[in-house]
């Protein structure tokens, strides 16, 4: 399987297969032969200067706090494009730096990441050009989608507004994540490159003090980079351009309040922010989270561009750009991987396995999969006889305490499990509209049945009370439990677990039917208590499986695997 070949045809659309398309003076085999390496500058020359060679796909990955690097640099060659004609001299170099995106941004990332090697990738040009854009005006809604770990934090938070600041000093620009202390993180960055020296010989542009505070770096010109998170105020404050860079984390946008709370920023206060809502430009620069993400809810509105780099290929591609070199085209064939010198097929399959189909549908394919049908699929549950389980490392179960037995009011559940290394049995749901007293006096019963290892207690509302009384009834195994976020975080936390068939559920039992209906429903189901309870297990397992049995628990497992099947006694 070939990597994705850059053409560099004028124009753009030209034919890839075809010789007579290439351009003159081109060796079309030479070019397509050297993949990777014939991506997209020339050698950029440093040791005749007697500057530190710089090298076009020099450092790595540009997200967050540290680059993924791995893959193997692409060669010092020149490159085959149209119009270069052998290395660059020094001059030339500061030329394309000023005048290309990409150029400035692989050279942000070696002053950045010194010792790092870059993982070259087509998409990083493709990226670069379409931020660009922004810059020449032709791309005033813009919406980029790409896998983590992708460059998009370098190139829209760091290089492009340096660079754009570089270009007119009187630029008003919001940058906007998802918490403030990264935000403050890639202003740092971006103070270090506006303050170096190359930044300074390439631009007139200065700070106006080299220590500017992070919210605000401001130009002698009066321009500004302010560094925001979503939520943040912004009352008096205008903006040429805003970026924002992953506005939600993963874990926030399974939480309806939170995206609506983001989304609702968007609209009524960041929007609104803009100087000139006909020539102010706005870039999202983000992984698909859920289909009703920052994206999916601008989307709706219409009006935007959108470049979407799925990690693995679902259909041909093509991707046609213009440089300041040129046009320039791109394509990538069905299945092929975004980044394979970084991240190949089996490793993508490794993540895949791991965070869950769903998840990777939507972070990795930028595919987000409708909410209708359930969290989780029924093809995905295990199953045992309840009859002859395995023999438990340990026995746990998890409550979740209703506030009052009102017909409206949610029942208290109580799940009972088993655990064996990383798998979870489920032994016994118990599911009642209990008062307090009856409350109280299940959980002693539950206990005296099952002898658990660890009784789970949400700490809140009644199940603090719970805590309280049983611990003063000598029940020492009480387990305080305080989770985060809304019900449906706290399953999809579970999702890849029970996914990846770690989860077992007997194959018959007489609570069974009920048990499944409300599980594969949710969040769609009226009830969710079982969810809950669930939900809550697996969460206190994975945190807890290894800690060691004691002798009590394993002759009370063994009494009960004599008795044949039910509660031990």
């Amino acid at each position: 399987m070939t990597s994705a070949r850059p053409l560099g045809l004028r124009p753009a659309e030209a034919d890839a297969d075809d010789p007579s398309t290439a351009p003159q003076g081109v060796n079309l085999d030479a070019r397509l032969s050297t993949g990777y390496g014939a991506v997209p500058l020339p050698r950029f020359l440093g040791e005749e200067s007697g500057r530190r060679p710089v090298l076009p796909r020099e450092a790595g990955e540009g997200d967050e706090a540290e680059p993924g690097g791995g893959g193997e640099a692409a060669s010092p060659t020149q490159s085959n494009r149209p119009g270069d004609e052998g290395p660059l001299t020094p001059a030339e170099v500061e030329t394309m730096q000023r005048t290309d995106f990409y150029t400035f941004m692989v050279r942000c990332f070696t002053e950045l990441h010194i010792g790092r090697t870059f993982s070259p990738a087509w998409h990083a040009e493709v990226l670069a050009a379409k931020l660009q854009g922004v810059h020449a005006g032709h791309m005033k809604r813009l919406i980029v989608n790409v896998p983590p770990r992708h460059l998009k934090s370098l190139a829209a938070s760091v290089a492009l507004p340096a660079w754009l600041l570089g270009h007119d000093p009187t630029l008003a620009i919001v940058n906007v994540t998802y918490a403030q202390d990264l935000s403050d993180k890639f202003a740092r960055d971006c103070r270090m490159i506006m303050t170096s020296g190359w930044y300074q010989s390439l631009f007139e542009t200065r700070l106006a003090s080299p220590r500017e505070p992070l919210a605000e770096l401001a130009t002698t010109r009066g321009g500004f980079r302010l560094a925001t998170s979503v939520g943040g105020v912004l009352t008096g404050r205008g903006a040429d351009v805003i970026l924002i860079d992953d506005p939600l984390k993963p874990i926030d946008a399974m939480s309806q309040s939170r995206r609506a709370a983001a989304n609702d920023w968007f609209d009524s206060t960041l929007y609104s922010r803009l100087n000139d809502k006909e020539k102010g430009a706005i870039a999202i620069v983000m992984q698909r989270l859920h289909e009703d993400d920052l994206a999916g809810h601008v989307l709706a509105q219409g009006g935007w561009d959108v470049v979407s780099f799925p990690a693995v290929a679902e259909e041909d591609e093509a991707h046609a750009i213009e440089t300041p070199r040129g046009p320039w085209a791109f394509r990538r064939s069905a299945g092929e991987a975004l980044d394979p010198a970084r991240e190949p097929l089996p490793a993508l399959e490794r993540i895949r396995e791991t965070i869950g189909e769903m998840n990777f549908a939507a972070q990795y394919q930028q595919r987000p999969a409708p909410a209708g049908g359930g969290m989780v699929k029924a093809a995905w549950l295990q199953r045992f006889r309840l009859a002859d389980p395995p023999a438990f490392d340990r026995i746990v179960q998890s409550w979740d305490t209703a506030n009052k037995p009102s017909e409206l009011a949610d029942y208290s559940v109580c799940t009972t499990w088993g655990v064996k290394g990383p798998r979870f049995y489920l032994l016994n749901v118990l599911r009642k509209k209990l008062s307090y007293p009856e409350l109280r006096r299940a959980v002693i019963e539950q206990d005296r049945l099952f002898n658990p290892q660890s009784i789970v207690i949400e700490d809140r509302a009644s199940g603090t009370q719970l805590i309280q009384d049983l611990i003063g009834d000598g029940i020492s195994h009480v387990a305080r439990y305080s989770p985060d976020g809304d019900k449906i975080m706290r399953l999809h936390a579970q999702t890849a677990v029970i996914e990846n068939g770690f989860v077992f559920v007997p194959e018959e039992a007489p609570w069974l039917a009920d048990y499944l209906a409300e599980l594969l429903s949710f969040p769609a189901g009226r009830h969710d208590d079982q969810v809950d309870s669930t939900a809550q297990a697996l969460a206190w397992m994975k945190m807890r499986r290894s800690e060691p049995a004691g002798p009590e628990f394993w002759a009370a497992n063994l009494a009960w695997r004599m008795g044949g099947q039910g509660p031990r006694p």
